[in-house]
């Protein structure tokens, strides 16, 4: 696996990774038989658009599981499906996991420096004591842990923001010269963003340098008409210098590829990823239309999540990057036309 090896955008070798890509997608036909199935007559064709894929709502449908030597299977991640809704059902094995953990630390030291710093999470700790099973939420939270000198979850219920241990904060802020925080979108808006600190608090964050990181969507926001400036500003009021709030694209499909967005408004790829646009009717790749997102990567050996086809609209924007990252970059517009909410995409 000699891509990962690699900074997450150094130049890219798009020769190695089409070959990666292949013989993943081999493995996988080999391994999987309703990946077979989907797929009978594929053979290489020598391009990034001929690899086959799965769309994301087969995961809804099926546990995808790829066989292969010293593949060991262990727990089962689950969507953070919205009410009434068929969670995805991602299987996570070891070789797969330990690659994954490195690609989403990569990536997040990228954006957020190397440093270690206590962990703020917005979730209740029993997330963790599920069996056999990981949440959504605390899959994304735990890509953090890399970049966590402590990890503390300070919510006492987590569906409730309301429950937010200040007390917690205070007394993790008060011995650290930065903090990470983690939440999903509607979550840190709600238990932090929307509402005034403590008093006591505020001065004691004051001039430290806070790094607030989310994911999923702004479905949920929507309605109270909540902008992403707006979002920003209200949590970086009183924080010091170096502080940042970093949103990230990313499917629980394909667990450890993660997309930031830079100080463009851009999501940029990683290395040992990719990213095509196709037509929503025809699947034809499109160079710089919008259309329907297909994500791959190199990472996803024992389920074949290594190629899907998303319910998300985006748009390949051609050129280099003025924050100087190398490789493809996208804007994400947001979902395809009647197509099925998605807890973790509209959180």
């Amino acid at each position: 696996m000699t891509l990962i090896e690699e900074p997450p955008y150094a130049p890219r070798r798009p020769a190695e990774l089409l070959a990666e890509l292949e013989g993943l997608t081999a493995h996988h036909l080999a391994g999987c038989a309703e990946f077979a199935r989907c797929w009978p007559d594929w053979r290489p064709q020598g391009t990034l658009a001929a690899l086959p894929f799965l769309h994301v709502g087969l995961f809804k449908r099926l546990r995808l599981v790829t066989q292969g030597p010293q593949l060991e299977h262990q727990r089962t991640l689950l969507s953070s499906a919205t009410t009434g809704a068929t969670p995805s059902m991602i299987v996570l094995d070891r070789h797969s996991s330990a690659l994954q953990a490195r690609s989403s630390a990569a990536i997040l030291r990228d954006f957020l420096g190397p440093e270690p710093r206590p962990l703020l999470v917005l979730d209740s700790a029993r997330a963790l004591l599920r069996r056999g099973e990981i949440t959504a939420r605390t899959a994304a939270a735990m890509s953090l842990k890399p970049l966590a000198s402590a990890i503390h979850f300070v919510l006492g219920d987590g569906e409730d923001p309301r429950s937010l241990d200040w007390a917690k904060v205070a007394e993790v802020a008060e011995g650290a010269k930065g903090l990470l925080v983690y939440g999903f979108t509607s979550m840190l808006w709600r238990a932090w963003g929307s509402v005034e600190p403590p008093e006591g608090l505020r001065r004691l964050l004051r001039g430290k340098a806070i790094h607030f990181v989310h994911s999923g969507g702004w479905k949920r926001l929507e309605a109270e008409r909540v902008t992403r400036e707006r979002f920003d500003t209200a949590l970086l009021a009183g924080a010091g210098a170096g502080s940042s709030v970093v949103d990230y694209y990313g499917l629980v499909e394909q667990v450890g590829i993660i997309y930031p967005q830079c100080e463009q408004g851009l999501r940029h790829v990683p290395l040992w990823a990719e990213v095509l646009v196709r037509d929503p009717h025809t699947q034809a790749p499109l160079a710089t239309e919008a259309g329907q997102l297909q994500l791959l990567n190199v990472l996803s050996w024992g389920a074949p999540c290594h190629s899907v086809l998303t319910e998300d609209l985006g748009q390949l924007v051609p050129g280099e990057c003025p924050c100087g990252r190398h490789g493809p970059r996208f804007r994400l517009l947001g979902r395809l036309p009647k197509a099925e909410l998605r807890g973790c995409a509209h959180v």
